[in-house]
């Protein structure tokens, strides 16, 4: 039958126990400041007038991508822009990756997405797409993207996707223009077929900084209502914010059995997530511009265990009220928001209009399984189980480990079989995202 005991999974190698924490499970890469379009909010300014002078070549980025798999042989690559569709060697980096070990999304603007670059996409085992819709109506999308026809462009690109069956995410940023469309846009990303609706909260950098922020009362506001919808949309799409991990406090507070919560950690930045740019820049997330090295003059892995930027956001104590919040360890505030409005990313998320008491003791996550953890099974898994297991990216396949032994405890199951896998996927509801269920089928 081939049944054996499972190692620890999402463990990736280390040195220490700083480097044990913090490990590289999900790489946001802007491959291209070129685009088609001209976003409002832009963090990287990218634009029709920018050209690919000074982009890491197609062999750089190979080895980059290689030298993150040597830290981590299961993580994430979000491949975005710019617009990632205008780098003619999109599929060749997705396909080196994949074929490595990772698992692959592209982050686009949906307007470049025919039928046959779809079709491309999945032959190089490109498992999603985020698309950004900022308003159901056109004249406030198409004039916030600089693009005539863009919403109709980005909407039937929707379609598109829905009927080649490669799941999809649905991006809006909040501002004061569209607030009042967050439940219609819930709502329409729901009826498309979205995995998941992502409501993203403004950083002021790039050509972000230009735009008004949403006061701490309306951040709240929003904040609220998203858990509203995260609530009502659970099991069968998923509702989170970000750059907002505030969210958290408020899941916490008010939708307490929620799964996202299996997910608890501060804000990410610099400890499970960071950012590659076009010119082989490395920073804590796409959001903080401050460089933690250089790709083109160091490894991934030095830049990564030794830079000062990423040593202060895993180990400093955060200012101001962030620092004495009691929720600071499952949220802590965004850094990036801190830095565009202070300068200081390790100060207070201004932006928040939670005030805790002093000395507010610290609120610890609810859940056994977090974020990135590392789980060692407790059951014996055949061979092909664990191939099926492998495909999940490491920093979710902790709490599917013991999402999965759970059900196969209460089932009176005693070894984890390819028949439970897909007998587990047919019953778990949408949790960080519906590919889990993908990765453990039979195809």
């Amino acid at each position: 039958m081939g049944v054996a005991p499972l190692a620890v999974l999402g463990e990736a190698p280390s040195e220490g126990t700083a480097s044990h924490h913090a490990v590289p499970h999900v790489v946001a890469w802007n491959l291209t400041r070129r685009c088609n379009l001209e976003c409002a909010h832009c963090y990287i300014s990218a634009g029709p007038g920018e050209s690919a002078e000074g982009e890491l070549t197609t062999d750089e980025c190979i080895r980059v991508a290689d030298e993150i798999l040597e830290l981590n042989t299961a993580p994430m690559f979000i491949l975005s822009g710019g617009e990632p569709l205008l780098r003619e060697d999109l599929t060749t980096i997705a396909r080196h990756a994949v074929e490595r070990g990772a698992t692959v999304v592209v982050g686009t603007n949906g307007t470049l997405l025919t039928d046959e670059k779809i079709v491309e996409l999945k032959s190089a085992g490109i498992t999603g797409v985020a698309v950004s819709v900022e308003s159901l109506r056109p004249d406030y999308h198409d004039r916030f993207r600089k693009g005539h026809g863009s919403l109709v462009a980005t909407t039937s690109a929707v379609e598109r996707l829905g009927r080649q069956q490669l799941d999809f995410v649905v991006q809006t940023t909040l501002t004061r223009a569209n607030r009042d469309e967050l439940r219609a846009l819930a709502q329409w990303a729901a009826d498309s077929g979205a995995v998941s609706f992502n409501a993203y909260f403004l950083v002021g950098t790039g050509r972000g900084a230009r735009m008004s922020q949403l006061t701490s009362e309306e951040y709240e506001d929003l904040l609220g209502q998203l858990v509203d919808l995260h609530v009502e949309y659970l099991g069968r799409m998923m509702v989170r914010a970000k750059c907002a991990p505030a969210f958290m406090r408020l899941i916490h507070q008010r939708a307490p059995t929620s799964p996202i919560l299996n997910y608890s950690t501060r804000c990410p930045c610099g400890v499970h997530y960071c950012r590659v740019t076009p010119d082989g820049k490395l920073t804590a997330c796409p959001y903080l511009p401050v460089e933690a090295g250089d790709l083109r003059q160091a490894a991934f892995a030095d830049i990564w265990r030794n830079s000062a930027l990423f040593a202060a956001l895993r180990h400093g104590k955060l200012g101001g009220k962030c620092g004495r919040c009691g929720y600071r360890e499952l949220c802590g505030g965004c850094r990036a928001s801190a830095y565009a409005r202070t300068g200081d990313y390790m100060a207070e998320d201004a932006g928040c209009a939670y005030e805790p008491a002093e000395a507010e003791p610290v609120i610890p996550s609810p859940r056994a399984v977090a974020y990135g953890e590392a789980r060692g099974a407790t059951l014996p898994w055949t061979a092909e189980a664990q191939q099926r297991l492998a495909r999940i990216p490491s920093f979710v396949r902790g709490v599917v480990v013991k999402r999965i032994e759970d059900y196969a405890e209460r089932q009176g199951v005693s070894v984890i079989t390819a028949d439970l896998l897909q007998e587990v996927r047919q019953s778990m509801p949408v949790d960080f995202s519906k590919r889990l269920p993908f990765f453990l089928r039979d195809d």
